[in-house]
């Protein structure tokens, strides 16, 4: 069992073993190799009954955790949205799992809870967030989410359901068809069930259509429908389509709905003044999400949750056992009433490291390097003679896909599939697909940290190289 010697000797050596994990992280697979249940089946069935040396425990990770491990933090990986990580970020995380702090109340962490009013003080200006809004810092974006829609539904009920239930369950919810499936989770779990998410037909660019929005809600009221709240994506999952908020926010401060923007992954782009327009008419909306921890360099997890009106959101969470009782209540943020979990991390410290180390300067350079590598990377795809961008890019995605005039759309799909296999499993790179209009289509998201320009190149002639096999 480790002690205080032991302790500093083996967290030494795991210091030294990160540094050079990420000095070499090019040289495993990125999407790990092992089959379903090996690594199960290399692992005793039954926990030690004594305690064992530590050296033997990190062998273990090293020769049978780490090759089960896909690697999201390896400039090769271009799947889904990057988890990201950073040193900062690390060593942040490090001191908060040494402090291991409960930061419910203010009372149980000060600092903690002050930290976190600063760090959405500090993004609300640069990101052109509403002075006069607040936040807090949630776990995810899925649980964010869920906060706004649930406080959206106390609000239009007058925080009736809370107390009662539902009399009647006639509350409506809208979000396009491209809108992560988050929001499809989080009204079931507040109880106005999956046939009151009403889905919004999209646009070429796949954005919400306002007019075809209205005539839904317009539909509803007449039927004796409530509607209650939108979620507008401001970057969908799949091809970072961007809803037009400003339109939305003029209608939904008309007919009285509550507008929550999920921008969980694009959201990071608000760094830079030249995508301050994707939240144009911000001030007819109500909440906003987005993800430190996708694409602004902080571990996983970290979301920041920016909210108009705070009352609407304690109003909801809010519950006072004996316990929790403390002489400062009223004069501090106890965000424990912010959302759903009782139980908060101290997940302001590496952001505050994340901005401190980086610098807001240092933040917007990356960012705008990832942009300029898909838009390099779109260019190749766009040049070369068998390939094609299936829709216009924006930010640092790119949607793209082999093309053979001589096959059908079926066939294409197909010979597409087989290419991202081959892609993944050559350990080389990791790329994941989409489907744009029925195409199946390969998704290149270019925002790992430590990225460079070689690693894009790199993986465009592994691209052709693969696809050269296929036919």
């Amino acid at each position: 069992m480790l002690d205080n010697k032991s302790f500093r000797e083996e967290a030494h050596k795991l210091v030294d073993w990160m540094a050079d994990f990420y000095e070499n992280i090019e040289k495993y697979p990125v999407k790990s190799q092992m089959s379903p249940g090996e690594v199960l089946q290399k692992l005793p069935r039954h926990p030690p009954a004594q305690g064992e040396d530590f050296s033997k425990i990190f062998a273990d990770f090293e020769n049978i955790i780490l090759p089960g491990m896909t690697h999201w933090q390896s400039p090769n990986f271009h799947a889904y949205f990057p988890g990201n990580s950073s040193y900062p970020s690390v060593l942040g995380e490090m001191l908060t799992a040494t402090l291991g702090a409960q930061c419910m109340i203010w009372e149980t962490s000060p600092a903690a809870a002050e930290l976190e009013e600063l760090m959405i003080n500090w993004l609300k200006p640069i990101m052109n967030i509403p002075d006069n809004w607040t936040g807090c810092i949630q776990d995810t974006a899925s649980t964010a989410t869920l906060a706004a829609l649930i406080s959206a539904r106390e609000k239009k009920t007058d925080w009736s359901v809370n107390k009662n239930g539902f009399d009647s369950n006639k509350l409506r919810f809208y979000c396009s068809s491209e809108t992560h499936s988050s929001i499809d989770k989080a009204v079931k779990i507040l109880g106005a069930g999956a046939g009151n998410l009403v889905k919004v037909p999209v646009d070429e660019r796949l954005a919400i259509i306002p007019g075809k929005l209205e005539e839904l809600i317009i539909k509803d009221l007449e039927d004796g429908y409530v509607p209650c709240a939108v979620v507008a994506a401001v970057g969908t999952t799949g091809t970072l389509a961007v809803d037009p908020v400003d339109a939305i926010g003029h209608m939904c401060k008309q007919y009285d709905i509550w507008l929550h923007i999920d921008a969980a992954y694009a959201g990071t782009a608000l760094m830079l003044p030249e995508y301050h327009h994707f939240i144009d008419g911000i001030s007819n909306a109500d909440s906003l999400v987005f993800n430190p921890h996708k694409w602004m360099f902080t571990n996983f997890d970290c979301t920041v949750y920016f909210i108009k009106d705070e009352k609407a959101l304690t109003n909801t969470f809010e519950i006072l056992p004996e316990y929790l009782k403390t002489s400062t209540r009223g004069q501090v943020k106890d965000y424990r009433d912010w959302g759903v979990p009782l139980g908060r991390r101290f997940r302001a410290l590496k952001l505050w490291f994340v901005i401190r180390d980086f610098g807001i300067e240092g933040i917007q350079k990356r960012l705008r390097e990832h942009i300029g590598y898909a838009d390099w990377f779109g260019q190749q795809v766009t040049k070369a003679k068998d390939y094609e961008v299936v829709i216009d890019p924006i930010l640092n995605v790119v949607c793209f896909r082999y093309v053979n005039t001589d096959m059908s759309e079926e066939k294409l799909n197909e010979l597409n599939a087989e290419l991202l296999a081959a892609i993944n499993s050559s350990g080389e790179a990791y790329l994941s697909h989409t489907k744009v209009n029925g195409k199946y289509s390969l998704r290149m998201v270019i925002g790992q940290t430590y990225v460079q320009k070689k690693h894009i190149e790199k993986v465009w002639n592994l691209i052709q190289q693969k696809a050269s096999t296929l036919t």
